[in-house]
């Protein structure tokens, strides 16, 4: 397969044009020009029959076959006909196998005039018959043209024509050159720039102004330009807080090993000190483990996850034995247990588990965990009766590795923000007059399918 450059494929979109109309031209101007002349033809014949005003006594002398093959362009012979045996033809009738033709064809005519055409000499003669009476006897006028002017005014017409395509096709290769600088200026532009992307340079704004197509094209590039910006941040940031959460942890690990190491104990024991040491992997583990579920949600945002009927109780009931043995001066009460909604059940789970582990940070005394549905969408809140959040940190608590007052790892509610995401919701946290409470809403799919159901 031949490939084509863009300027290439411009050229040839003109030239394709170019011939196409040159093509129609050549194959249709000539049909409808011909037959617009031989129109014409009849007209002139029957104007100059009507011109010469019965009987046209001035043409008794006979015409010969050598004066009848003149074929002077424009030029109209006339002669009369009888509707009677035995009566000479008047005026400058054709040679006799000619004359016998037309003749027989005013003969047969019904009509008051009638068009002919008749192939004699490797030329065609167009003529007219009509009827007349001539000293009260039957009579047909005949009155004929050889086709050459016709022809001589095709081939003016045709020539012409030439002329005009020739020059129209010079004139328009001036808008296939401007075209191809109008095109080529812009996308050279775009593509320097995403060379510079290819090579992860990404902070050299492009803005056309201009044309709109190539302004939008612009803007939709510089959305691009600012989300790669925006993801190589959080890349960066990621790592960042990802090394500074596990150097922690691996610095109390490698001081405590080198310490019992060198026969020093930290603590006042060696189980004491093997106590810190284990504390301190698993809370890595903790942490690796967050990360490494964050990251995998990061990667199912092209999927969408499974979806199957979850009743509310289901996932809250276990949450709440789960949860009530690290706090028991905490109440963790369940509200609309019965609702059900469509989702991830495992990716819900982590949900609802990742909210009320930060509410048990900063209860006083209860938690509520609640579902509600409506026609178009589930909510679920998780609220709590301890301190209000800050205003400034309420836009931010669900930012990757965002700590608040007493936040963990940062990265529980980011994995809530993915998770409702991932299933078409969002989370929301708001004080209230009793505390802090964390919303999610989803939309409701269960009701959409039933009016699917319904509908069918």
């Amino acid at each position: 397969m031949i490939k084509v450059n863009l300027t290439q494929r411009i050229w040839l979109a003109f030239i394709s044009i170019i011939v196409i109309v040159v093509l129609s031209v050549t194959i249709i101007y000539p049909i409808s020009i011909k037959g617009t002349l031989t129109e014409e033809t009849y007209r002139i014949i029957q104007y100059e029959q009507l011109r010469t005003a019965y009987p046209l006594l001035d043409l008794i002398n006979p015409r010969n076959e050598q004066e009848f093959t003149n074929r002077e362009a424009g030029r109209v012979g006339h002669f009369l006909i009888y509707d009677t045996l035995g009566r000479a033809t008047e005026g400058a009738p054709p040679p006799k196998e000619v004359l016998q033709e037309m003749a027989q064809n005013a003969y047969r005519q019904e009509a008051d005039r009638g068009r002919y055409e008749i192939q004699y000499g490797g030329a065609t003669v167009f003529y007219v018959i009509t009827k007349a009476e001539i000293d009260d006897r039957p009579a047909f006028h005949i009155s004929y043209m050889w086709d050459t002017y016709r022809d001589q005014m095709v081939n003016r017409l045709w020539e012409r024509l030439l002329y005009i395509l020739l020059l129209t096709s010079c004139l328009s290769l001036i808008p296939a050159i401007w075209l191809k600088h109008y095109l080529r200026q812009p996308l050279i532009i775009l593509g320097n720039h995403l060379e510079q992307i290819a090579n992860r340079d990404w902070k050299e704004p492009l803005k056309w102004q201009g044309d709109e197509d190539f302004q939008r094209l612009s803007d939709q590039f510089e959305k691009m330009r600012e989300n790669l910006n925006l993801y190589d941040r959080a890349q960066k940031t990621f790592i960042q807080h990802a090394s500074h959460e596990l150097k922690t942890p691996i610095m109390v690990i490698k001081s405590y090993a080198h310490s019992v190491k060198d026969g020093i104990l930290p603590k006042n024991n060696m189980e004491q000190t093997m106590d810190v040491i284990i504390e301190e992997a698993n809370r890595m583990e903790r942490r690796v483990i967050d990360m490494l579920y964050y990251t995998k949600l990061d990667s199912l945002k092209e999927e969408s996850p499974k979806h199957e009927e979850i009743v509310f109780g289901q996932i809250a009931f276990q949450i709440e034995e789960r949860f009530r043995v690290q706090r028991e001066d905490v109440k963790i009460l369940v509200e609309g247990a019965d609702t059900r909604l469509l989702g991830d059940l495992e990716q819900l789970e982590v949900l609802l588990e990742n909210l009320v582990e930060n509410a048990l940070r900063y209860a006083n005394d209860t938690i509520w965990m609640r579902a509600v549905a409506t026609e178009k969408q589930v909510v679920i809140t998780v609220e709590n009766n301890g301190d209000s959040i800050p205003t400034h940190d309420l836009s931010q608590l669900f930012n990757p590795f965002y700590k608040g007052n007493k936040g963990k790892f940062g990265l529980g509610l980011a994995i809530v923000k993915r998770i409702a995401e991932l299933h078409g919701g969002s989370p929301k946290a708001e004080n209230t007059e009793i505390g802090v409470k964390f919303s999610v809403v989803f939309p409701n799919e269960l009701q959409k399918e039933g009016k699917k159901g319904k509908k069918v």
